[in-house]
């Protein structure tokens, strides 16, 4: 006998008595009941269910003597195969079964059988808790064990797709049976449960599922306990079992030192139960002779408290004989449980419900009656089983305990499956913790509700709260990559690609930075990328700063001593008045390059390359001049020459202004078109983000900056060919010199400053600018500066007149 079942019977008769003790539900009738064991035994559960429809000591097919014409109902069983077994043969007589364990959501139980009634929630609402709870705590590796019956390969077929389905992988499944017996030999029992302990050996998982009746946990606990193992110790105190909610932890009385310590921790569904305060007195007052008639209350109490009643003939293992003081709260939660568990509340209720029926049925013949005036029999013996269906298919009310109960469409009451937790007592008792529950009525996704502050787990766990994984999470920073060969939870952690960062663990894919934001070193989160630009404040800034500052007030000086030295034969020769421009437009040159140090802002964007090419132009166009001069006064030597009226300022002025003013009109449509303007560049640098001066127009910018190469290579070339011409002091070897230089450094500007980024492109840029204007200072003026300055003999018109007739 699984003591602990008891309580159900007394939940029956609990119910019974209650409402034959109510005047308002079936006044003047009274309910009996009959209760009958079926063994476990498929050809009991056949032959006491016959019992329960005749008296005969012999059964005959199509003959029926002595039927109990008063049986309205059944209340049965708590197994699915047990339940329909019975079906079979209540089916036929279509009367109303009530069964009060979870069964699968589609079965024979629904299908064939339209007497066919379940005191418990659809089981699918366990599956979406199962699935919930694993997504809850991130478990994705689990082992399946179910019964070795029909429910239980149905359980297998819709529980690992539905896995699947939620990114969940089974490393093992197994049917294990229900039954084992004694004079089994060792070897035996542990291969009936090789799966258990091959899953124990050699899982990586530590949540295993356990699917199937109260029998699988006694079979289950008693083979852990025969096969106590050093990888029993372990092993199996390292798992978290969820069970479903047929599974009721009992121990056999045999079986009593056998415990479930393996089970501490464990997670289980639940039907859903009430206190009913009434029920409490109930095991309370229980003696061995407390009801005459009942049968079952002797073997109860014997392996109950492992003892014998006087006058007992059984013989048993037992050293001592019952005192029949003994109190049933004093017996370990196992072997019998004083809070009514859910079976007994599903018991209860299906109770009332057949009460309530048959009162609503009771009054809806007594009402006819009256109108027809047929019949003077008020009573319910006259009334058949199946005309309760319709009846208990409406039947609705509120039980003692206030809960509102009613059957569904499906013929299923509603409500839903709590959640526990187990928490084992080293006395071998246990306690049962609500910590949640599955309510149906909630929105999809969100079905399970559960505290996850209230659960105790095993204290053999590392972790606050257990993983069940096929390898370690991918921490932030790294995203998982798929294991060829191997199921989808199983994978390997590598880091994340540049520019991108995962903040969670286990992510599938790394999410790219803002474009603001970069990743840190440990790529785990996004930092704010700080705004970068040549400042005047920094070494380089400032470095630039004095060079150009430098070159500046070398060119004023230059400018000072050609204006003080104006009337000296090296300053005229080769026009003044282009020196002075020249000289003018290279100190603006120098001064330009201020304008791209410091924070871009719209005046300085507007002005810098237009300025600068602008400027440049002149003075690249001043170096022209100054060699056309050279040319044109070589060629007006030559007798007859026509050349002798472009001699003087005319065409030099000519030549600046031409130059210079296409320059201008340039970089006026540009400015009047699409003008620079300050922008961020974000992309560029990893960790900065560049403040700018956006262009504006490409095309532009390369006409300016293609204009400006145009006229200094033919200023080069125009050099380059009058070299070799007689000139005073031989100016033209120095501008074909300083040119050279001029677009060797532009040449060079171009790929390094395609090639550096940030504020890094704006200082090529600049050092461009002051090299360049650099060479065309110091390859043209530096040697008249050094004959003015040091050689001031050769600064004077006879030598002038000695050069050129030599």
């Amino acid at each position: 006998m699984t003591t602990k079942f008891y309580q159900h019977l007394l939940a029956l008769a609990f119910a019974v008595e209650e409402i034959n003790m109510n005047p308002k539900i079936l006044p003047n009738v009274t309910l009996g009941f009959h209760i009958y064991d079926t063994y476990n035994d498929d050809k009991m559960t056949y032959r006491t269910t016959l019992d329960l429809l005749y008296k005969c000591h012999g059964y005959f097919p199509n003959y029926a003597c002595d039927i109990q014409k008063n049986l309205m109902a059944i209340v049965g069983g708590l197994g699915s195969d047990v339940s329909f077994h019975m079906a079979d043969i209540l089916a036929l007589y279509k009367i109303p079964q009530l069964t009060y364990g979870s069964f699968p959501p589609v079965d024979r139980g629904n299908a064939e059988s339209p007497s066919f009634y379940r005191m418990v929630p659809n089981e699918a609402q366990q599956y979406t808790g199962i699935v919930q709870l694993l997504q809850h705590f991130g478990w994705t590796w689990v082992v399946l064990f179910a019964m070795d019956d029909e429910s239980g390969e149905h359980f297998l077929q819709e529980m690992e797709p539905l896995l699947f389905q939620h990114q969940i992988c089974v490393d093992f499944r197994e049917l294990i049976g229900t039954q084992i017996h004694w004079d089994y030999n060792l070897n035996v029992i542990i291969s009936l449960f090789s799966g258990v302990h091959q899953a124990l050996e050699n899982s990586k998982a530590n949540t295993f599922i356990l699917y199937g009746e109260t029998m699988s946990i006694v079979s289950l606990t008693t083979n852990l306990y025969i096969s106590n193992s050093e990888l029993l110790e372990k092993t199996s105190f390292r798992r978290v079992w969820i069970m479903t909610a047929q599974i009721d932890f009992a121990l056999n009385g045999i079986q009593r030192a056998c415990n479930l310590e393996f089970f501490h921790g464990a997670i289980f569904f639940s039907i859903h139960s009430q206190e009913l305060p009434a029920f409490q007195k109930v095991p309370q007052n229980i003696n061995p002779y407390w009801r005459q008639g009942n049968r079952f209350l002797k073997d109860f109490w014997e392996q109950a408290f492992d003892c014998l009643l006087p006058n007992s003939q059984e013989s048993s293992q037992s050293d001592g004989t019952c005192t029949g003081e003994e109190k049933l709260e004093s017996l370990p939660s196992p072997v019998f449980e004083m809070q009514m568990t859910g079976h007994s509340y599903s018991v209860y209720n299906a109770v009332y419900a057949i009460a309530h029926a048959l009162h609503d049925m009771h009054q809806s013949h007594s009402n006819h009656r009256s109108v027809v005036g047929v019949g003077k029999r008020d009573g319910l013996h006259d009334l058949q089983p199946w005309q309760l269906h319709q009846f208990l298919q409406q039947v609705s009310f509120n039980n003692s305990a206030e809960e509102s109960m009613s059957f569904s469409g499906n013929k299923e009451v509603g409500g839903g499956f709590d959640v526990m937790n187990l928490v084992i007592f080293p006395n071998k008792s246990y306690a049962k913790v609500k910590i949640g529950k599955v309510d149906p009525d909630a929105s999809e996704g969100k079905e399970l509700i559960i505290d996850e502050d209230r659960i105790e787990w095993q204290s053999r766990f590392n972790q606050v709260v257990p993983i069940s994984l096929c390898n370690e999470y991918c921490l932030p920073g790294s995203q998982k990559r798929k294991i060829e060969g191997e199921k989808f939870c199983c994978y390997d952690c590598v880091r994340c690609p540049d520019g991108k960062i995962s903040n969670q663990k286990d992510m599938e894919d790394c999410i790219e930075c803002p474009e603001d934001q970069y990743p840190n070193k440990d790529k785990d989160q996004c930092v704010l990328k700080t705004i970068s630009f040549l400042s005047y404040g920094e070494p380089l800034g400032i470095s630039l700063i004095s060079v150009a500052l430098s070159f500046s007030l070398i060119s004023i000086l230059v400018l000072g001593i050609f204006i003080k030295q104006r009337d000296t034969p090296i300053v005229k020769a080769n026009n003044r008045d282009i020196t002075y421009t020249l000289l003018i437009s290279l100190l603006l040159c120098f001064l330009s390059s201020f304008l791209f140090l410091g924070e871009p802002t719209k005046v300085s964007c507007f002005l810098q390359q237009s300025a600068f090419g602008t400027i440049f132009s002149v003075a690249v166009s001043c170096v022209l001049a100054k060699t056309i001069t050279v040319v044109v006064a070589f060629m007006a030597t030559k007798p007859g020459s026509s050349m002798r009226k472009w001699v003087g300022k005319r065409l030099t002025i000519s030549v600046i202004l031409l130059c210079s003013l296409s320059q201008a009109g340039i970089c006026l449509f540009w400015l009047g078109t699409s003008p620079p303007y300050p922008d961020l560049d974000r992309k560029s640098l990893t960790t900065e983000i560049v403040a700018e001066c956006n262009e504006g127009s490409a095309v532009m910018l390369y006409s300016v900056l293609g204009y400006l190469g145009l006229l200094s290579l033919i200023s080069l070339t125009v050099a380059f060919l009058a070299r070799n011409l007689p000139d005073t002091f031989n100016e033209a070897k120095f501008i074909t010199f300083s040119m050279l230089v001029f677009c060797s450094v532009w040449f060079c500007f171009v790929p390094t400053y395609l090639s550096t980024k940030g504020k890094y492109t704006v200082a090529v840029e600049i050092f461009s600018i002051l090299a360049s204007s650099a060479g065309l200072l110091g390859c043209i003026f530096s040697p008249k500066c050094y004959i003015i300055l040091l050689r001031p003999e050769l600064n004077k018109r006879e030598k002038l007149l000695q050069r050129v007739k030599y």
